[in-house]
């Protein structure tokens, strides 16, 4: 069953990698996700990928046909697309693609902030019982950027954060970061840093990072790169997980975690 994005305004609503090669990118993810594919709705260049028959994201061989970078996009649920996109551009965001019409009935467009983190907007259908933390949806979405503060009131602005409407998405400050909140449950932060590219570290320019749950992170890394994935970064962690930033065999960067073992 799905529902509508006004549902869920403000919030993100799925996330899908813009592939060169979708046989490539279907071995990859199929490999080290454990993801199944079916066809999607939005041609023969789409497909979802499923656990369990759940529709976890999708990936297109689109990155050709749109001139953009290969790269993961996280998407926002918008009452109105094209009411969005022009809130974005009062703020000095930019437009790559869209609004456009689906014949699933939806309507998308791919943005960027005004620092350049790129991002996706959507208004329609949407998977009822997809939503980042649960299940096999992503676990956590990050934007990594020059001012989080900054970043957080343009966001606002654009997708209707912390409104006061009913049903809209929350904001708190915890740790010098901004932390989204979906019904009271988190879906996102927001994280300052510096955005300069730096050594033995992920390019560190303005961008929305995936972070996806693994049941064990060192067979996910060997897996990955087998199948020509790179590790980026060392395996970090806190008390309660591990996780590594990798590029896929097309060089898209993603977050990969999984819980950290009860000591002893």
């Amino acid at each position: 069953m799905g529902i509508s994005t006004r549902e869920v305004f403000g919030a993100p609503c799925w996330v899908s990698l813009m592939a060169r090669d979708l046989h490539v990118a279907q071995g990859f993810y199929g490999a080290v996700l454990g993801w199944d594919f079916r066809p999607g709705r939005l041609g023969e260049a789409f497909t979802v990928a499923e656990v369990d028959g759940r529709p976890v994201a999708g990936i297109g061989a689109l990155a050709g046909d749109f001139a953009v970078p290969v790269a993961w996009t996280a998407y926002f649920a918008v009452d109105d697309a094209d009411v969005a996109v022009a809130r974005l551009l009062e703020r000095c965001g930019t437009v790559a693609v869209g609004p456009v019409s689906f014949a699933s009935g939806g309507r998308g467009a791919l943005v960027a902030d005004r620092d350049g983190a790129a991002f996706g907007i959507w208004e329609g259908p949407i998977a009822a019982d997809w939503r980042v933390g649960s299940g096999h949806a992503p676990a956590w979405l990050e934007l990594r950027t020059r001012d989080a503060f900054e970043a957080a009131i343009f966001y606002g602005e654009v997708l209707e954060w912390a409104t006061g409407r009913p049903g809209c998405c929350e904001v708190s400050y915890e740790h010098d970061r901004v932390v989204l909140r979906q019904a009271g449950e988190p879906v996102a932060r927001l994280d300052s840093g510096p955005v300069e590219a730096a050594v033995h570290t992920p390019p560190a320019r303005p961008r929305w990072q995936v972070h996806f749950r693994v049941p064990d992170l060192d067979k996910a890394i060997e897996t990955a790169e087998a199948l020509g994935g790179t590790a980026v970064s060392a395996v970090l962690s806190n008390t309660t997980e591990r996780w590594v930033t990798l590029r896929d065999a097309e060089e898209a960067l993603i977050t990969l975690t999984s819980e950290r073992p009860p000591a002893g």
